[in-house]
């Protein structure tokens, strides 16, 4: 059974982004990806998007995917949203991958705008159109133009926005403007994919976060989502400007290379990252080490 959603909040309010654990040889860890999900889940997540880039999708085949939106469900399922990553530059590849995730039970799809080749605003638009018409199951979008190389255009989101499938987005394309025409016109759920950018994107209309730092942060994110709701922002602020180490120190190289190396400090499953992807150097362990303190996580 599926976590309770509404058309206003569909996915819940604080997500994580969650990192793929392997083992020592480089396999995949169900057994710790299930007990990262039960204690991400326990500090407060409402889900946990599986299988995004955070969690290596680039490197995991097709049948580790699928394990792996299974054994996060058996997990966790029943008390927090599991959204599986479902996005390529193949639309084709992506329908299937959508398909096998509904079938094990998904509760929703992250569908990233197609990388490298970058199509036009209408290649978008039947992109996504296609894998929301490939399933019964609710779609965020991914606009991350910094990762793609095309940002989903505020036309082509109020476009998406009238599918009644495609019910959310998760902004990582870093303009405020865009972002405020786009939620105001598209009736999309916005969710902050940029977590520097959590508290301003709630003050224009984002109802939530899918964030990277929810690893480590969780309790505080939520603080400042409920301060910011309450009607009082300068809480949301103080906590903001907080974790501003933090969101700093996370992102200082590929996010999810310093979110395997914090885990790892505090002895949660993580394990190796797979090539191209390498584990955080000395200097980079400290200086992360460094950073968290100053944010007031306690390794």
């Amino acid at each position: 059974m599926a976590p309770t959603s509404t058309p206003e909040i569909p996915f819940g309010r604080v997500l994580t982004a969650m990192v793929t654990p392997f083992t020592a040889d480089g396999s995949l860890d169900l057994e710790g990806a299930q007990r990262l999900a039960a204690h991400l889940v326990d500090a407060g997540n409402d889900g946990l998007v599986v299988n995004g880039t955070t969690g290596e999708s680039p490197t995991t085949t097709d049948a580790e995917k699928s394990a792996l939106v299974q054994a996060v469900l058996e997990a966790v399922g029943d008390r927090a949203h599991v959204i599986a990553g479902v996005g390529t530059n193949d639309t084709r590849h992506t329908l299937e991958l959508a398909r096998e995730a509904e079938r094990v039970g998904a509760h929703g799809l992250l569908a990233v705008t197609p990388y490298y080749n970058k199509p036009p605003q209408e290649g978008l638009y039947r992109h996504f159109t296609a894998v929301a018409d490939a399933t019964g199951l609710p779609v965020m979008l991914y606009d991350i133009p910094g990762r793609s190389g095309v940002p989903i255009a505020t036309e082509t989101l109020v476009r998406l926005g009238q599918h009644p499938r495609i019910v959310a987005n998760k902004d990582a394309k870093g303009d405020l403007a865009a972002a405020g025409w786009a939620i105001s016109r598209s009736g999309l759920a916005w969710y902050s994919g940029d977590d520097m950018l959590n508290l301003p994107l709630l003050s224009i209309g984002a109802v939530g976060f899918v964030s990277v730092v929810g690893h480590l942060v969780t309790e505080d994110l939520r603080a400042m989502l409920e301060a910011f709701l309450s009607g009082d922002p300068a809480k949301a602020t103080e906590i903001h400007q907080r974790l501003l180490p933090v969101f700093t120190g996370i992102f200082r190289t590929q996010g999810v290379i310093t979110t395997k190396a914090a885990l790892a400090f505090q002895g949660l499953p993580a394990g190796p990252l797979r090539l191209p992807l390498v584990e955080a150097t000395e200097a980079e362990a400290a200086q992360l080490r460094s950073d968290l303190a100053a944010g007031g996580v306690h390794l």
